[in-house]
Order: structure tokens, then C-alpha cells, then sequence
């Protein structure tokens, strides 16, 4: 079993504020026993090639990503070309699945109160999303996945548990593990099969609040979930 995170981002974003580059991300991530990362850059294709020797070398395997928004809605696009960065409609997404069969797409923060989350929309992408996002900001009294358990349970779909890091202590709060060899495309395989466990536990309100208001004052306000 391999442990994913798929929802990552770093000081290369041009949307938000992000204080690590992707060195020390993956730097990170090792020490917390990730085998595969994928960082997803708000509406910027992410290149791992110059990056891939270092993510190597920490037993990483580092996919190529992006977190596009079509239609003011959210979408993670994993294993992807660098096209990924130009498709401007769930049309040209699937036209990219087509052509990039190795491409897995995922609904983050599919039902939390934001107006970039899928939401109903996910009804007319059945045949588009891949998997339903687990999102860590979470506590026990106020869990918005529990939407997206009941929506991919009725629709068939597999879960990936995310932390949509832009702090790196955030890893380790919601993962995931694959039953998959070291591969992107095979990782990316597996989850479609539903070979995929999510790991989780639920935040204290404190450490949800500071999480929030770190994310709020580092220029998160604008739709995204934190």
C-alpha cells in the first residue's frame, strides 16, 4: 500500500500565498511516509520533471497536476499533460481523458459551502469524476464529507482522503493508501478500480480555527476551503 496525498500546493501557485516550494514539501512528505504526491497549482500545470531525481531519491513518486477551474467550480486533474493547463470546459476534460487515458479526475471539496465546490453539478459529471475528495478540514461536530460518502457510495465512486495542504503541517491529518506499485499511472489505475483506502480523523476546533485563520490571513479568502 502506498500513501498518497493528491491535493497539494506550493509557492509556485499564482492563486494563493503558499510558503514552501516543492522541495520542501517533498521533504515533508518523507518524513511522514508518503510514497506519491501530486501538486495541484490553481489553473497552472504542474511539471514534476525537474523535480522527479529529488522526489526519487525520498522514495516519492511525484505526479503532475493541476486544480483547474471551469465554470467557477473546482476539478483535480491528476497524471496530466501539460494540455491539461488550456482545457476551459468539462467537455474538454473529457476529451482529455480520451486522449490521456493515464488521466484521473477528482472532485475536491465536493459539498462544503463554497462557491467553487461541485456540488450538484457532480450529477451531470457521473461519467466524468473519478473519485470524491475526503477533505481534512473536518471536526466531529461539523463534517461536510459526509455528503460526498453518501454521493460516491450511491453513484460508485471511490474516496481519496486530501488535506489540500497549503501549510505543510497539514500532512498527516487525511490521506490516503493505495494498493498499487510505484507508478503514476498504476496509482492513478488503482483508484479508479477502487483499490483506495482513506485514512482520517476529524480536527479539534482549535486546530481547525488556527488552520483557518493561517490560511485566511496568507490571502485564502476567496473561495476555497480551509
Amino acid at each position: 500500500m502506498i500513501k498518497i496525498e493528491l491535493h497539494a500546493h506550493t509557492s509556485d501557485d499564482p492563486g494563493d500565498r503558499v510558503p514552501h516550494d516543492t522541495r520542501a514539501l517533498l521533504d515533508h512528505a518523507a518524513r511522514f511516509g508518503y510514497g506519491a504526491l501530486a501538486v495541484t497549482l490553481h489553473n497552472r500545470w504542474f511539471d514534476p520533471v525537474p523535480f522527479l531525481e529529488h522526489a526519487a531519491a525520498l522514495g516519492i513518486v511525484l505526479l503532475s497536476g493541476i486544480e483547474k477551474t471551469i465554470d467557477g467550480k473546482h476539478v483535480l486533474l491528476i497524471n496530466v499533460p501539460r494540455e491539461a493547463g488550456d482545457v476551459r470546459s468539462f467537455d474538454d476534460v473529457r476529451a482529455l481523458k480520451h486522449d490521456v487515458p493515464g488521466t484521473l479526475v477528482v472532485a475536491p471539496h465536493p459539498f462544503y459551502p463554497i462557491s467553487s465546490a461541485l456540488g450538484a453539478r457532480l450529477d451531470d459529471l457521473v461519467d466524468l469524476v473519478d473519485a470524491l475528495e475526503v477533505n481534512a478540514m473536518y471536526t466531529r461536530g461539523l463534517d461536510y464529507n459526509r455528503r460526498a460518502r453518501a454521493w460516491a457510495a450511491a453513484h460508485n465512486k471511490p474516496l481519496v482522503g486530501n488535506t489540500d495542504l497549503h501549510r505543510l503541517d497539514q500532512i498527516g491529518m487525511t490521506w490516503s493508501e493505495v494498493d498499487a506499485p510505484a507508478d503514476a499511472d498504476a496509482i492513478c489505475a488503482a483508484i479508479r478500480a477502487g483499490r483506495v483506502v482513506v485514512r482520517s480523523r476529524p480536527l479539534s476546533w482549535s486546530r481547525a480555527l488556527w488552520t483557518m485563520a493561517r490560511m485566511e490571513i496568507g490571502g485564502l479568502g476567496r473561495g476555497h476551503v480551509r
